[in-house]
């Protein structure tokens, strides 16, 4: 409890859980004096017996008390289970606090949910900020990407504080405000399912490598070795890293090839996918990409499938090593690429639904470090968008070069694989996207068409303005509807 007179918090952080706590570590090692608070008070002192001689914590047992020991506006970041919990906090803290007052959430909440949470804070006369915060506990310890929404006024009280623990790109905090309510946590979100696309293609890099009869340490060799050039990421860099490990039982196998092949989610990428389709915006990549998740977690059906199809027994042989990598490479470079573009514009597109004026530059600036999609890629992303102004990446002038000299190893490398029996995914609905967007002509033309025949649903034409519709079932004739 602080004493009357005592120095008080700049900052508190309610949930000590590992993020919880790693952060408010994170923000004493940065000379923040920080307030903490957990429901069990027994966690709270784990914590302070563990970790007390980093910095300036001042633990509460009642929250009352923690709210007491901060300065006003008082910052409070909320690190508990999304959901109902985070709600119960609040809940319990706003009759606490005063005008002007900060609460953040930091957890991976629904946009939707922050919005409803800013509206109602905003009515007590207190500031709600939905902050995503990616890089996982080593990020939030010594630097994560941070992207926290809410009111500029707030960003202007709290920002300061999050910038420096924010993971740093030579010189530059990976904190910035990314627009008002939902913004942070939908930005997040997003940057969540273009990491689900990105640990797809990685992987059927991996598979269509061990088709081709490469062992598993010469793969993580071809990963590491990526990792020096266009490729160099995070999620490349732990690829290398993961392939390398051997079954810490006997020392003997990959640890790859006694994990469980069924990957599990958490529902961010799920929401992007969802979301998108409420937009109308396409982001098959990042779709087929929950998918193939959802399909590797159906035991049952890939039993009965396994037990009665056929089809190629996955060999490649007779193939150039060198020449195999090489179009790989080009393969995930391209899907890569393409990923963040629809992602982006995702984030563009709401950004308007919503009024939220986001900084696409900016976004790609603080994914730079911190973040799970670390990338090299991301510097070009944010010098493009801060040069241009673009619908899609994939315009961009440096952007559209590479993917034209990485197409015929794109193309090749999914060709391999469907004629092998490798399934491919996420490159090839990559592909269907650079594909569909480029296009002169799309046959959604015969679609309109055939929504008019079986549901007067109209359809616009080349040559003339307005809608038309053809008595199908009478004469044909054509019918202006408008």
């Amino acid at each position: 409890m602080n004493m009357s007179g005592s120095p008080k918090a700049h900052v508190g952080v309610i949930g000590m859980a590992v993020m919880g706590s790693n952060l408010a570590r994170n923000f004493v090692r940065n000379g923040v004096r920080t307030a903490v608070y957990n429901r069990t008070y027994a966690r709270t002192q784990q914590v302070i017996q563990a970790h007390g001689d980093e910095g300036e914590f001042l633990p509460a047992e009642k929250l009352d008390d923690f709210v007491a020991s901060l300065e006003q506006p008082r910052r409070i970041i909320i690190m508990v289970k999304a959901g109902a919990g985070t709600d119960a906090v609040i809940d319990e803290l706003v009759p606490l606090l005063s005008d002007g007052d900060i609460v953040v959430d930091g957890g991976n909440a629904h946009y939707e949910d922050t919005r409803r949470r800013e509206q109602k804070l905003r009515a007590e006369g207190l500031h709600f900020v939905g902050a995503g915060i990616s890089g996982g506990e080593e990020g939030a310890l010594n630097g994560p990407s941070i992207m926290p929404g809410g009111s500029r006024e707030s960003y202007a009280a709290l920002g300061p504080a999050l910038e420096r623990i924010a993971a740093d790109y030579e010189g530059e905090p990976c904190c910035t405000w990314i627009g008002t309510d939902g913004a942070g946590h939908f930005v997040k979100m997003v940057h969540n399912g273009i990491e689900y696309a990105d640990m797809q293609f990685i992987a059927e890099a991996y598979d269509v490598l061990r088709a081709a009869g490469l062992t598993v340490p010469e793969i993580a060799d071809v990963f590491r070795e990526w990792n020096t050039g266009d490729l160099d990421s995070f999620l490349i860099e732990i690829t290398a890293t993961v392939l390398d490990q051997t079954d810490p039982r006997d020392g003997d196998r990959p640890l790859v090839d006694v994990i469980v092949d069924q990957a599990e989610q958490k529902g961010t990428g799920r929401w992007t996918a969802q979301i998108a389709l409420e937009l109308g915006v396409p982001v098959n990549t990042i779709a087929e990409s929950v998918f193939a998740r959802s399909t590797s977690g159906h035991p049952e059906l890939r039993d009965a499938a396994r037990a009665v199809l056929e089809g190629p027994q996955r060999a490649m042989t007779g193939l150039d090593r060198d020449e195999l990598v090489a179009s790989l490479r080009d393969a995930l470079w391209a899907s890569k690429v393409v990923a963040y573009a629809q992602g982006l514009d995702m984030i563009r597109r709401a950004s308007e639904e919503h009024g939220w004026d986001i900084d696409i530059a900016g976004v790609a600036k603080i994914w730079r470090a911190g973040c799970i999609i670390r990338a090299r890629l991301l510097e070009r992303i944010r010098s493009e968008y801060a040069a241009n102004s673009l619908t899609t990446l994939l315009e961009a002038p440096s952007v559209a070069a590479d993917l034209a000299k990485a197409q015929d190893g794109w193309r090749r490398t999914i060709a391999l694989a469907v004629s092998a029996g490798v399934p491919v995914p996420g490159f090839a609905a990559a592909l269907a996207y650079y594909d569909t967007v480029r296009a002169d002509r799309l046959p959604a033309a015969l679609v309109q068409g055939l929504r008019d025949f079986f549901g007067a649903h109209t359809y616009r034409r080349i040559d003339d303005e307005g809608s038309f519709h053809v008595e199908w079932s009478d004469d044909r004739s054509e019918t202006r509807t408008d």
